[in-house]
This record gives C-alpha cells, sequence and structure tokens, in this order.
C-alpha cells in the first residue's frame, strides 16, 4: 500500500508539483497566449501615448489610446480620421488628424478649411476657433493650396499653432500611416471614443 502515489486536492502528484504532462500544457498555454498577444500588438491593436500638445484641445500630452492598425488594412484613412503617422527623418510616431485625402486640394483663408474649393466645417475646433477670433486672431494661419498626391493624407494637429504636420512635412504617404486612434482609455475620466 506504501506504493500508490498520493495526489493532492488539484490531482498533482506528490504535495502540488506539476506533472511532466501537466508542465507541457502550461508551456503549450503560454507559448499561445504570448503569441496571440504579438499577433494583436502588431497587426490589429496597439497602445499609444500622446507626446505634447499637438492635438490639443481634443486630446492632451500623456493621454493614453488604443490604436486600431487593422483599420487601414481594409480600407484608407477618410477626412477627420485621428491618425498615428511615422515620420521617418524624426523618427517616431506622432499623431495627427486627416485633413485630406490623394486627390483632393486642401488650402486655408481666413480661418476657413477649404477642400476642393468648398468650405468645410471642423466642429472639432469650433471652441478653439471661436476664443481665437475673440481675441481678434486666425486660429490657423493661410496656407496653400496643396494638392495632395494619390497614396498620400495632409495632416495636421488640431492645436495649429504648435503642430508639426503636413504644412512643413507635406503630404505623408499611405504607408506611413500606422492606424486609427480609435479610444481613450487613460484618464480614466476621458475615457471614450476620440472626436
Amino acid at each position: 500500500m506504501d506504493d500508490v502515489n498520493k495526489t493532492d486536492a488539484s490531482g498533482s502528484e506528490e504535495g502540488g508539483r506539476l506533472s511532466r504532462g501537466e508542465l507541457w500544457e502550461w508551456i503549450k498555454a503560454l507559448v499561445i497566449a504570448l503569441a496571440v498577444a504579438m499577433v494583436i500588438r502588431w497587426f490589429l491593436f496597439a497602445p499609444f501615448v500622446v507626446d505634447g500638445s499637438s492635438m490639443l484641445p481634443n486630446l492632451h500630452d500623456r493621454d493614453r489610446l488604443i490604436v486600431n492598425k487593422l483599420a487601414y488594412r481594409l480600407g484608407e484613412p477618410k477626412r477627420g480620421d485621428v491618425v498615428v503617422v511615422y515620420i521617418p527623418s524624426e523618427d517616431r510616431d506622432f499623431i495627427k488628424r486627416v485633413i485630406a485625402v490623394g486627390g483632393e486640394t486642401v488650402e486655408m483663408k481666413n480661418d476657413v478649411l477649404y477642400i476642393n474649393g468648398k468650405p468645410v466645417e471642423e466642429p472639432y475646433l469650433k471652441r478653439a476657433k471661436d476664443e481665437a477670433h475673440a481675441r481678434g486672431e486666425l486660429y490657423t494661419l493661410d496656407f496653400g493650396p496643396v494638392t495632395v498626391p494619390e497614396g498620400h493624407v495632409f495632416v495636421l494637429g488640431d492645436n495649429r499653432g504648435n503642430s508639426k504636420d503636413s504644412r512643413l512635412l507635406g503630404p505623408l504617404p499611405l504607408e506611413h500611416v500606422v492606424g486609427r486612434a480609435d479610444v481613450i482609455f487613460w484618464p480614466l475620466a476621458d475615457f471614450g471614443w476620440v472626436r
């Protein structure tokens, strides 16, 4: 009778030690979990931390976002999308708003955005523009017209007086668009969809 293996409540032999079979199952589960996490991180979704004030008043320095990398594998950026773009000359990612897409001509005159000669509302900047106008200032200095080549986007920061964007860098190739910023997850008080 002394030769019988004793098992604990978990079913493991000898006081909680894992058998080789159980250890192998745990290793396989961990490897699969890591592989799934890597696929999600590299191909589907990624966290992003806003660095600086170029997207004020809508995004703040140190806001944490979820970036949807899959969105532009299935389609292309649209006007108004908030995107993360890779800038090779800076060797880093920036967060900006798509203002115009390939084939469109963009221009700013007297704080009015024109796409293909037609005025376009920017509701995400209404309050900031109203405050600048009350001080007798323009929120965005005039630029353009600029025709965006096919396969490119023209991006601007929402904080037009403090943003390194397509006014300086020119239209950016679609392959430099990392993904669309979809959700603010930190700070919790700002949790929600990116406007």
